[in-house]
């Protein structure tokens, strides 16, 4: 009777460990990735198996541990978020991927889920971090309402070009036209008819509005 007692007991355990769902949180601050393993660790069917602080390190600690899902950052040095979701998927196809991050611009939004990310989160809500999870682990994708406003407003939005971006991105470095056309290699006439494209398409008044709309959206990044 002991025995059979003890089998039973040990079968419970075990089938307990095989329905933990099994996180790897990428993270460059260690502060917010020890929040997030209280978070995790505080749930009894979740356990925080791996962390990781870059895009590189993500990669690698995903071949080492085969989480169940990932809770990604975007922003990162060495690799970023994004990168890191596609190589990764690259890898492991089914690899189960949670974007969670304090940007909410439209742009990132789509390039992350473009690049595979199951579900796109803001940090800081707990609770709906935990719901997000399950139900990712069941095969659903979540937004979160206040992010999917922001893919609604800019819907039916032009989206720059990949040379658009790149221009953006100088002129917010402070370049003038004629700099834009020495680094790009181009005529000063074509960077002047880029420029025009991005305020039409951001509808911005001018060069330090569409800088600013540019970063709010997450279409470049400082």
């Amino acid at each position: 009777m002991d025995v059979a007692s003890g089998c039973s007991t040990g079968q419970a355990k075990m089938s307990d460990i095989s329905k933990m769902i099994r996180i790897l949180a990428v993270d460059d601050h260690a502060l917010l990735r020890k929040g997030l393993a209280a978070v995790i660790n505080a749930e009894p069917d979740l356990k925080l198996v791996a962390e990781a602080a870059n895009g590189e390190n993500a990669i690698e600690k995903f071949r080492t541990h085969r989480p169940d899902v990932v809770l990604m950052d975007l922003q990162m040095p060495v690799l970023n978020g994004i990168e890191a979701t596609i190589r990764i998927l690259s890898e492991f196809s089914d690899a189960r991927i949670i974007v969670l991050t304090t940007y909410k611009g439209d742009a990132q939004v789509l390039r992350a889920l473009r690049a595979g990310a199951r579900a796109y989160l803001l940090k800081g809500h707990d609770r709906e971090l935990i719901e997000t999870i399950h139900a990712v682990m069941e095969g659903r994708k979540r937004i979160p309402p206040e992010v999917a406003a922001e893919l609604a407003e800019h819907a039916t939005d032009d989206e720059l070009s990949e040379r658009e971006i790149e221009v953006l991105k100088l002129i917010a470095a402070g370049n003038s036209n004629k700099q834009i056309a020495d680094r790009l290699s181009v005529a000063e006439a074509t960077v002047k008819s880029r420029v025009t494209n991005i305020l039409s398409k951001l509808s911005a008044s001018d060069r330090a509005h569409a800088v600013t709309i540019g970063l709010k959206r997450g279409i470049i990044e400082i």
